[in-house]
């Protein structure tokens, strides 16, 4: 099962396919960047040495520290719970991994097969490893959804904006969506089967899978479903200091994110409530959600920026929002591109 994965997903992701998703992360970071120079900061841009200053590039790698221990440790102890275990150099690989291609494949999607296609290379079962994605995601989902309703009815900074209507009214509609989806796939995993394989007879029906394909296709839908759902509920059975600490590095990690533009905003001078702050980041993360570039290119530099357009002078605006975006993303981004480039090196010399 693991070479077939493997085999699957490296053909989902070809170097070919993941350079023109790079392109397309690049081009709608620009735009984005480019977007709230133009619209929000009325065109002006000033670097400030303050954000240089040792106290506030201590505090930066401080909590950068603890962003991605954090994010390390949400996945460990869900693991755990579901009975499984990775040696954390290769967690934390999976860290720095997950960023890349979560954020130059559309929606996320790629940061989840990569995850799982890299526990799985380490001894983890198929469903398993999708189980544990799935769980950390839903528990960082949930954080998000549930407060995004909150700040988004009753931050002041937020009044006036002319799309803000637009999101509230949408609000439910995705919030009970996207939960619902997730509701059935963990309580409900087999009323999924019966959609999906009238989903694999049509691609059948219409000639885009041979018989041979069908049939295994079908097998394998089944069974990696009912396995799913198995470890789902290993993980409600599993110990319950394991579950308690995936939540609550769970926590700790959403909010050592959403504290790094709090952090430059009082490294540039400003009196800004930490709560504000703390609000517009949650909003803007749960559009994120949505959004179909790569990673949220373009989309989030907008959104951040006319969220924060009333916070900060036209200035430092283009500034907070690059260097929030290079330390939460783009950092993240090029250490993984690094790690799994020296892996696939050393595959394949071990390979020769």
């Amino acid at each position: 099962m693991t070479s077939n994965t493997e085999s699957d997903y490296q053909q989902r992701t070809s170097w070919r396919r993941l350079a023109v998703f790079s392109l397309i992360f690049l081009a709608m970071t620009a735009a984005g960047i480019y977007a709230v120079y133009d619209r929000f900061a009325g065109r002006s841009f000033e670097f400030d040495t303050r954000l240089a200053s040792p106290t506030i590039v201590f505090a930066a790698i401080v909590l950068l520290a603890v962003y991605f221990l954090a994010d390390g440790l949400r996945l460990h102890y869900t693991l755990r719970a579901l009975g499984h275990k990775l040696p954390f150099r290769k967690l934390f690989k999976l860290v720095f991994i997950n960023l890349f291609f979560s954020n130059v494949t559309p929606m996320a999607t790629g940061g989840g097969f990569a995850q799982i296609w890299y526990l799985t290379r380490n001894g983890v079962p198929v469903a398993g490893a999708t189980a544990a994605t799935t769980i950390r995601t839903l528990l960082a989902v949930v954080f998000i959804f549930s407060l995004t309703p909150v700040f988004l009815l009753n931050l002041d900074a937020l009044d006036g904006h002319s799309w803000s209507d637009a999101v509230t009214t949408t609000l439910a509609v995705l919030v009970c969506g996207y939960l619902g989806f997730f509701a059935i796939l963990l309580f409900k995993t087999r009323w999924l089967i019966a959609p999906l394989s009238s989903l694999v007879y049509l691609l059948h029906a219409g000639h885009l899978i041979n018989e041979g394909r069908y049939v295994r296709w079908q097998f394998r839908l089944r069974r990696e479903l009912l396995r799913f759902a198995q470890c789902f509920h290993d993980y409600r059975q599993g110990r319950a200091l394991h579950i308690l600490l995936s939540i609550v590095f769970t926590a700790v990690f959403l909010l050592s994110l959403f504290s790094f533009p709090a952090l430059l905003i009082h490294g540039l001078g400003y009196q800004v409530d930490y709560l504000v702050t703390l609000g517009l980041l949650v909003v803007t993360t749960f559009i994120m959600y949505f959004a179909p570039t790569p990673g949220a290119s373009g989309i989030s530099e907008g959104v951040f920026g006319n969220f924060f357009q009333d916070i900060l002078s036209g200035n430092h605006l283009v500034l907070v929002t690059v260097v929030w975006r290079f330390l939460t993303i783009y950092l993240g981004m090029i250490v993984g591109l690094l790690v799994m480039q020296r892996d696939l090196i050393k595959s394949h010399r071990s390979n020769q």
